[in-house]
């Protein structure tokens, strides 16, 4: 499998920027293992005028076979000998789209630490593609770029056999994209509509593949005429999944058309039948009624992503301070953009902070704080980082009040759409059971002068038990012990 994205500049804006925003070094050839390959980056040229990057993904289809995932959802679809010789290692599909979220993250995230500037910048890209596979032609190539905002869109059908033109055109296309786009835009185009085209994905689709689609999607997919058809073929055409990503994009073109926010046009729709409570609201619910119950005013928001819990507390004036800590800008951008703090007033302002920082080091700004949340932080950090993250929140901050929400990887059973073995999200590094859960918080509680309880979040199963668990943490002051001490 191969793409290349080009781009042209100048001396004064040199082409080889793409190498910032790709966080890839022009003059290095690099290899990325991926979960079905091993992907290598390079650049065939970079000079200030013209500069490109290639990513070639190596694909053993002997290898997606004795994993399981040769044959049958998401596998070559056309004979029995399908599953190990087929096009996976030589046309672009959902293999591709998979390798590039995955080696080129930053760069669809949209962020950029070196050259914060850039990611913003719209810039002249041409981006080719020698083998796609695409169901539906080169009319439905078009029906799916034409609307978004590419000066050209070309897809040549690659035939048969070219010494036999009688045989017809294969289902692959050579694609070329063309035009003045920033890249994080691209790429997430890239990221959902090779997956739609190959209409075979070769993993299964998970309940979380809802919000990738959304964050893909994020500021093309809700306005797209073809919105319908790319929501089904991504989520393999799952009809509860596609259901429910067709109704968040309706309410997502509603609130851009209203200029008012998702959830304020959710919470008017007439509630003609009574819904389960998303376990996002419930987990917000419990960690508000946590804090409540310590009697916090001044409150951390750990890992706060786009602001949905810094937007709760802000609605109870007994939070009188808020801050919300993220290591990414980019969900920082986000999250002032919830608020709209540009548009709040003074009075509501000062109660609020947004930070940049890395939980993985101590950091003075977070001391002396009533309490600090950790809402689904934990499983996102890889297990060795954990100490790190333990020592700057309960040994260097050291609020009164911790709370920390995790997956309770029992009840991953009681979802329909979730193989065994497999994690909720594709970026978790683990999930723990109740016991692992406990242990590890009991040993914190015990190292840093904490005692701590757990709380079931959601519905708690008899069997398996809740779908999130809760540690509160509470300090211990025994008089003597001062302020970043460990007890």
């Amino acid at each position: 499998m191969f793409l290349t994205i080009s781009t042209t500049g100048s001396a004064e804006d040199p082409a080889t920027d793409l190498g910032f925003l790709l966080h890839k070094h022009p003059g290095k050839v690099q290899a990325f293992s991926t979960s079905h390959g091993v992907a290598h980056v390079f650049y065939p040229e970079a000079a200030d005028e013209r500069c490109t990057a290639a990513l070639l993904l190596e694909v053993d289809p002997v290898a997606l076979v004795r994993r399981g995932q040769g044959k049958g959802r998401g596998g070559a679809p056309d004979a029995a000998l399908a599953q190990y010789v087929n096009d996976r290692p030589y046309a672009a599909s959902s293999l591709l789209a998979v390798a590039l979220g995955s080696v080129f993250r930053s760069a669809l995230g949209g962020r950029c630490t070196a050259r914060p500037e850039l990611p913003e910048q719209a810039r002249p890209l041409r981006i080719e593609i020698p083998a796609l596979p695409a169901r539906g032609g080169a009319q439905l190539v078009h029906r799916l770029f034409d609307p978004l905002g590419w000066d050209l869109v070309r897809a040549e059908p690659v035939p048969l056999d070219e010494q036999f033109p009688e045989w017809g055109d294969s289902r692959y296309v050579r694609l070329v994209l063309e035009g003045e786009l920033r890249l994080a835009d691209a790429l997430r185009q890239l990221y959902v509509l090779l997956p739609v085209l190959d209409d075979a994905k070769h993993y299964w689709v998970a309940p979380d593949e809802v919000d990738k689609l959304l964050r893909a999607g994020d500021g093309w997919l809700a306005a797209h005429p073809e919105n319908g058809l790319i929501s089904a073929r991504y989520l393999a055409r799952h009809k509860g999944l596609t259901r429910e990503a067709l109704d968040r994009l309706e309410l997502l073109r509603l609130a851009e058309a209203d200029g008012s926010e998702v959830e304020e046009l959710d919470n008017a729709v007439g509630e003609t039948e009574e819904k389960a409570v998303p376990l996002a609201v419930r987990r917000r619910e419990a960690i508000l009624g946590a804090l409540r119950a310590a009697g916090a005013s001044r409150v951390l928001d750990l890992g706060c992503g786009q602001g949905q819990l810094v937007q709760a507390l802000l609605k109870e004036p007994a939070f009188t301070e808020i801050v919300g800590v993220d290591v990414s800008m980019r969900a920082l951008g986000m999250a002032a953009k919830r608020l709209r703090l540009e548009r709040m007033g003074e009075q509501q302002s000062s109660r609020v902070q947004l930070l940049q920082g890395s939980l993985a080091y101590t950091d003075k700004r977070l001391a002396g704080y009533d309490a600090a949340v950790l809402s689904e932080v934990i499983e996102h950090l890889d297990l060795p980082r954990l100490p790190a993250l333990e020592y700057a929140v309960f040994g260097a901050a050291r609020p009164r009040t911790v709370l920390v929400t995790t997956p309770n990887v029992e009840y991953n059973v009681r979802w329909e759409t979730l193989p065994a073995g497999h994690v909720r999200h594709g970026d978790h590094r683990f999930e723990w059971n109740r016991a692992e859960f406990g242990g590890w918080a009991a040993s914190v509680a015990g190292r840093h002068g904490y005692e701590v309880a757990f709380v079931p979040v959601g519905d708690d199963d008899p069997e398996v038990g809740p779908p999130t668990q809760m540690a509160v943490f509470t300090r211990i002051d025994t008089g003597t012990q001062k302020e970043g001490e460990v007890a």
